[in-house]
Order: structure tokens, then sequence, then C-alpha cells
């Protein structure tokens, strides 16, 4: 039984960070809640403007509008987590957010809403994401043990899978049987309780005296991750992956053209399921020491399934291959993170943290235009297969 116990633990997840680090504590149960209610908005949104008008082009188009806020403000946010208090900017990045949750509500409840305040509100959440996302990913790194990052690094992807899999599951429920403003009211509900625990964190300044954010201390953290091979070919394989395998914008037509309307939301939640699979079995991870492997292990596992995935005709084979695929991108995603952790001093943290945005957030939303494009060329599901094959190729 000794020995059974002792096998057991080596493979569930290291909750030390969650036991011990209050700061990370907080961030974490932030993390949940934002993540919970993005996920229904991330159903609602794509769905809303197919309605809208039934284009794939259109849904896809969304990709393009966020990609270049999200280019900007996450190397400008960069720059700013490394200039002033970290806690300062995701504050007020995250109260930005619940304003324009507000905005994709009050448009759902008019008589007839409008199609350009969704590209304008997706575009405002890319800028506003990326100013965030730099402060939280360089604050985890300072706040948790050197030895614990692993750890933190599968709670924190733990927490977004586990909103990932109930919120889109749950909002495919929503949005086919109450309608589109309970979805956005959930998101909106959600930030109300997240910007109280941002406000509970602890200052988060500047270790040492730095620049104000310029385009030359951008160029600064740049030079530094091209001086590193190491980053740049988790960057190339991330950006790779996600461009040629993200089909995720076409989720309502493969839904359509499968008959099951119904498991809309379960595709989207599949994906993060399979991710959920792997971080609570990922004591292993914290142990494992081939990172690179890792990398290219998970991403190459991730074309494949997404491939066989545009190939089945069974709505339930297909649910099981975006699990697998959501898997290999876990394995991935872990590596990549611990190699960023454990490799970058706390003065470039920010800065290398907002490279990393456009690493695994560009990278998605120019395969949402790929999708978009090729589907309304050659249909939906040879635009999921064909791009699987490709990232393998990659």
């Amino acid at each position: 039984m000794r020995r059974v116990s002792r096998r057991a633990l080596a493979v569930l997840p290291d909750l030390t960070p969650l036991r011990t680090l209050r700061d990370f504590r907080l961030l974490w149960f932030q993390g949940l809640v934002t993540s919970f209610g993005s996920s229904m908005t991330m159903v609602a949104l794509p769905l809303q403007i197919k309605e809208l008008t039934g284009s794939p082009f259109a849904v896809g188009a969304m990709g393009g509008v966020e990609l270049v806020p999200l280019i900007v403000f996450g190397l400008y946010g960069g720059a700013l987590a490394d200039a002033v208090d970290r806690r300062r900017v995701i504050l007020f990045s995250e109260a930005g957010l619940g304003v324009l949750a507000v905005a994709l509500l009050a448009n759902s409840l008019l008589p007839r809403p409008a199609l350009w305040p969704l590209y304008v509100v997706a575009a405002g959440v890319s800028a506003l994401s990326g100013l965030q996302q730099p402060a939280l990913g360089s604050l985890i790194a300072r706040i948790v043990p050197h030895d614990r990052l692993t750890a933190a690094s599968a709670l924190n992807f733990m927490r977004g899978q586990l909103a990932a899999v109930v919120g889109p599951s749950l909002a495919g429920v929503v949005v086919t049987y109450v309608g589109l403003p309970v979805a956005y009211t959930v998101t909106v509900v959600g930030f109300l309780l997240t910007v109280p625990m941002c406000l509970r964190l602890a200052p988060a300044p500047p270790l040492r005296e730095t620049s104000r954010p310029s385009l030359r201390s951008v160029v600064e953290g740049a030079r530094y991750a091209w001086s590193k091979p190491v980053l740049l070919g988790t960057y190339a394989m991330d950006v790779a992956a996600m461009f040629f395998a993200y089909p995720v914008t076409l989720f309502p037509f493969l839904a359509d053209e499968l008959g099951a309307k119904w498991a809309l939301g379960l595709m989207y939640g599949a994906i993060p399921f399979g991710s959920m699979l792997v971080t609570g079995t990922s004591g292993w991870a914290a142990r494992s020491r081939r990172h690179g492997r890792m990398v290219a292990i998970g991403a190459g596992s991730w074309g494949l399934a997404m491939a066989a995935a545009g190939l089945m005709s069974n709505v339930w084979l297909v649910l099981v291959c975006l699990a697998v695929a959501g898997g290999g991108d876990m394995v991935s995603g872990l590596a990549r993170h611990t190699i960023w952790d454990q490799t970058v001093p706390d003065e470039l943290r920010g800065r290398l943290a907002g490279i990393e945005v456009l690493s695994y957030s560009c990278g998605p939303q120019l395969g949402q235009v790929r999708a978009g494009t090729t589907a309304g060329i050659t249909g939906t599901r040879p635009a999921i297969w064909g791009g699987g094959f490709a990232c393998v190729l990659s």
C-alpha cells in the first residue's frame, strides 16, 4: 500500500505553491475565475459573429483583428512590467477587461446587435491581455521559488484547463437554450470578483532602477531572446503548431457538418480536457530534464491528433482526437514555460514575458485567420486535417 501511495504521489501535481504562497494563491484563484468567464465568451463571441454573418471568413477575421493590438501591447506590456509595479498593471488591465465585457453584454441586449462592436471589443481584449500577461508571467517567477516553478506552471495550466473545460461546455448549453446575454453576464460577474483579488496582491515594484518603457528597452529584450537559441526554438515550434493546427474558430461549422450542434461546447472543452489530464498527472514533469525534446514531441502530437480530428466523421471520435491534441499541447507547454522561467534574469522577465505572449498568442490568432480563409476555399474539414499535417511537417 505504501508503494502504491508513493507512486500515486509521484504523478499527482505538486500543491506546495498553492499551500504556502499567499500571492500565488490569489493569482491562481483570480486566474480561475477570469479563465472561466473568458471561456464562456470564447464560445459566445464567434458564435454571435456566425449568427450575424454566416461566414467562416468573418469568424476567422476576428483573429486578424486581435493580432496587431496583441503584438503592439504585448511588447509594450513587457517593457512596462519591468519598469513599474507589476500589481498595478495587472489591476488596471483586469478592470479594463471587465468594462469590455459590459460592452459585449450591452450589445447583445440590443434588438438588433451590431457586428462592428464585436470586432472592436475583440481588439480591445487583445490589447489589454497583451498588457497584462507579461506582468502576470514575470510576477510568478518572482513570488515562486526556483525549484517550484515547474509545479507552479502545472498548477496554472490546470487552473486554465479546468475553466476551459467547464466554461465552454456550459457555454454551449447556455447560448443554445438560454441565450448569448447570459454567457456575457457570467463574464461580467467574474470580473466583479477578480478585481478585488488583484487589489489584495502585494506591491511588486522593480527590484532595481530601470529605464522607462521605450522601443530601446523592447529591443534590449529582443536581443537577449535572439542570443538564446533554446528560447528561439521554443518560440518557433509553438508559433508553427498554432498557425497550422489551431482550427478552433471552425468548431461552429464543424458541429453543423457533423449534425451535432449540441456538441459545440464539448468541442471547445475537449482540448483543455486533454490538457487537464496531463497536468493532473504532472508530477513526472518536475523530474524531467529533457525539456527541448518534450516541446518537440508535444507539438508533433498536437498536429497529428488535429489532423485525425479533421478526418473523422463520428463526433465522439472527433472529441477524442481533440482531447489527445490538448494533451500533446500541454506536454509542450509545460516544457516551454520551465525553459522560460529558469533561464531569464528578473530585470528582463517582463520584456521576455511580452515576447512569450506573442509566441503563444500570435500563433492562435494567425491560425484562426488561416483556418477561416482555408475553410472558405476548401471546406471546413480539409482546413482542419490539412493544417494538422502541415503542423507535423513544419
